[in-house]
């Protein structure tokens, strides 16, 4: 009995390939050991099946008798009872499935929130002095990391925030550890990391309080979970996606044997650009070297005694031009002065009428009348006029005055 069992099992598990299947959920059981025990069933027939270490996955599905599921997995044979069923590594719930339409739904609104614009990517340092590694000790995707990031560059000190990366506390946990990174500014970057599994596994990722603390963090983060295929919110936050853990190792930190050529490099370019410089600095000091000057430096300051004796000379001279220069355009500012002067006029028998009430000239007939007192000024005094009348002419206007009294100050 027992070798016909084990025939018929391994003629399925070499036969079929793992595959999807879908059914109803009858006879669950959620094992203490962590292992859930179910079967799917549709109008016409049911199958076992057990998913290993899945009752946390069965609690966020909230899986119960009578819901439709989606499962992936392989067939083989329970041997000691000779029964077949399904070896489960993933389920969904049938269609979108609960978990894909809450990815959608935060996906929308952090990404309408701008918490994934480029905009606020930050570089990744090209030499970290200190890489924070937040994910599980225990797993393998810290092996692979430590193992990859030794053999590029052994000297980068890499310091590991312990946190779940699998379980209803790791949300928590993921955000924390990333918080305390930040608070104590204890690395240049961070690599948020862990390795494969289904949508559920990586379900904390997914989490609205680790995609906060991804965007609010003040050190640029690399997010490198799951495989190639995966995609969590977390990608979307951070700084940087790596497709794997291995891939993170490779972006953080370059080979230390490429840093060492471009040192060298740069070594080698700095020192011809100085030995270029020292040899226009020499070619100067030469030239300088050779130059009268510095032959005979007796020569410049006879030459410029020579130059100060001719200064000497000219100067009395063009003080006595420029002092000739200035009285004869004084002259000819005192000639125009003078004729402008108002006595020159009055001198040949002009005079100057004003009418005393408001100090102005008289210069037109419409400016007095019968009556007014005027006051005369001549080249030599003055005289109080009084109008009698008053005529219009082609040869000017013309005043009478009774008298004229000896001039008075007005």
């Amino acid at each position: 009995m027992s070798e016909v069992n084990r025939v018929v099992k391994d003629l399925i598990e070499q036969t079929l390939q793992p595959f999807w299947i879908r059914g109803e959920v009858s006879n669950l059981t959620l094992h203490s050991s962590g292992h859930v025990y179910f079967s799917l069933k549709d109008s016409r027939s049911q199958i076992a099946a057990v998913f290993f270490r899945g009752a946390e996955t069965a609690r966020q599905l909230q899986l119960k008798n009578g819901g439709e599921i989606d499962v992936w997995g392989r067939l083989t044979v329970y041997e000691p009872r000779g029964n077949y069923q399904v070896i489960v590594t993933r389920i969904r719930p049938q269609g979108v499935g609960a978990l894909q339409k809450k990815f959608e739904e935060l996906k929308k609104k952090l990404r309408d929130e701008g918490l994934f614009d480029p905009e606020r990517k930050r570089p990744i340092p090209v030499l970290p002095r200190c890489v924070g590694v937040v994910t599980s000790p225990e797993g393998a995707a810290i092996r692979d990391f430590l193992q990859i990031v030794t053999r590029r560059f052994a000297d980068v000190h890499i310091r590991i925030c312990p946190a779940a990366v699998q379980g209803d506390r790791a949300a928590g946990e993921i955000a924390a550890a990333l918080r305390y990174l930040n608070s104590t500014r204890a690395c240049d970057v961070i690599v948020l990391t862990r390795g494969g599994g289904s949508i559920e596994d990586l379900w904390p990722f997914n989490e609205e309080i680790v995609a906060r603390a991804v965007t609010g963090s003040k050190i640029p983060v690399i997010s490198a979970v799951g495989h190639e295929r995966d995609f969590t919110i977390c990608d979307f936050c951070a700084d940087l996606r790596a497709p794997t853990p291995s891939a993170a190792a490779e972006l953080v930190v370059a080979k230390k044997t490429e840093f060492l050529d471009r040192l060298g490099h740069c070594r080698q370019r700095l020192v011809a650009r100085l030995q270029l410089h020292l040899a226009e600095v020499k070619r100067r000091v030469e030239r300088a070297a050779g130059h009268r000057v510095f032959q005979e430096p007796a020569n410049l300051v006879r030459m410029y005694q020579q130059r100060l004796d001719e200064l000497l000379l000219r100067l009395p001279r063009a003080l006595e031009q420029r002092l000739e220069r200035a009285r004869a355009g004084l002259g000819l500012l005192a000639g125009k002065l003078e004729t402008l002067n108002p006595h020159q006029v009055l001198g040949r028998g002009y005079a100057i009428l004003l009418d005393p009430t408001n100090g102005r000239a008289v210069r037109a007939t419409a400016d007095t009348a019968p009556g007014h007192e005027l006051r005369g000024i001549l080249a030599q005094g003055q005289l109080r006029l009084t109008v009698t009348s008053v005529e219009d002419g082609g040869t000017g206007d013309r005043c009478e005055a009774p008298g004229v009294k000896p001039a008075t100050p007005p």
